[in-house]
Formats: C-alpha cells, structure tokens, sequence
C-alpha cells in the first residue's frame, strides 16, 4: 500500500494568506489585507492557547485545506466541553482525496486527547453536500441558529407590539423630542442673557 499524500500540521503565521483565501466567506466582510490581518492574529492566539488550534491539511505538500478547533462548551447555560471544529474547508481542486475526512479526524483525536465526549461543527444551511457529508459522519443537528441585522430585528419587534404600545411609544417620543427643544430654547435665552450689552 502505498503512503498518503494527505499530511496534518498545525498553521503557523506563514498559513495566514492561504487561511485567509480558504475562509474567505466565513470571515468578516472587509478589504482582503484586513481579512490577512484578522487571520493573522487568530493564529498568533491559537498558536499560544492550549485550548485552541489551526490544523492545515496538505496534499503532496500542498496547501489544501484546513480546520479551527476550539474547546469550548456546549453552550452559555451548559458548560459539558467539547470540541468545537469551525470551519473544516477543503479547495474544491482537493476535494475527494479523504482531506474533509483527516480534517475531522483531527478533531476527534484532540477531543479524545483531552477526554472531551463531544464533537461539534457547522455547515451554512444553504450548502446541501456539506450537511449530507456531516450526516454521513454522525453529526446530527441539535439547534437552527438565525441571525439578523439588528435594525431588522428592531423593525420587526415593532411591527408586532399591539396598536396602542405603539401609539403610545410615539407619544413618548413625541414628548421627548419636545422636551429637548424646550431645553435648547431655555439654553439659548440663557445664553443671549449673558451676552454683554453692546457699547
């Protein structure tokens, strides 16, 4: 049998372009040399922590993909640990060659390093063959996290109080914004007040 061309490593600050590019959907909307930067100081604090790592794959000593372990909790209300693998990505010319595969299996390894029970990871809800690839490796799916802009959210909120919170929500903004220019006006008589009188 012949050797893998598959080979794990953990990334260095070296891996930043590479990550930066692999990830590039997943990380904040911003010029590509902010996104580096960003990437940058995520594998400067993995590569101190003993609670965090970048794991590279390569094959045949290429580049090919990557994945961000974390050991975390399962949550804010339920402090089980477990692992967290964050953005397990393989480049599409790499794909099919077992990488996804050593790329989670890195992340069982960590777990079971540190006797932790669970794994956990994500896939955009969009992406059919990621979640069918999670699936077929066990990972069921535990919650739906949403997300939204915040002034939506808002506006929603607002749509949804009865009639008369709303009108009376108005009222009250109303009579604050009445209350300021009355302030203002009060200022500014104060003010003209104790201008000296001209000569």
């Amino acid at each position: 049998m012949g050797r893998s061309m598959v080979s794990l490593r953990c990334a260095d600050l070296d891996d930043a372009h590479f990550l930066a590019d692999l990830w590039s959907e997943s990380l904040r909307r911003a010029d590509p040399q902010e996104q580096v930067a960003e990437v940058e100081l995520i594998v400067k604090a993995a590569v101190v922590s003993s609670e965090q790592r970048i794991v590279i794959a390569e094959y045949d000593g290429e580049p090919a993909g990557a994945v961000f372990l974390t050991i975390t909790t399962m949550g804010p209300l339920n402090l089980e640990p477990l692992v967290q693998a964050v953005s397990p990505h393989v480049l599409p010319a790499f794909r099919r060659h077992g990488i996804g595969r050593m790329l989670m299996e890195a992340a069982v390894s960590w777990a079971e390093e540190h006797g932790i029970a669970h794994v956990m990871t994500a896939a955009t809800s969009g992406s059919r063959d990621a979640n069918r690839y999670m699936a077929r490796l066990g990972f069921a799916s535990h919650v739906t996290v949403r997300i939204a802009p915040t002034h939506v959210v808002r506006s929603k909120i607002e749509a949804q109080r009865p009639a008369a919170e709303r009108i009376a929500g108005r009222r009250q903004l109303g009579q604050l914004l009445a209350a300021r220019r009355s302030m203002r006006r009060h200022d500014v008589s104060v003010e003209s007040r104790d201008l000296p009188a001209p000569e």
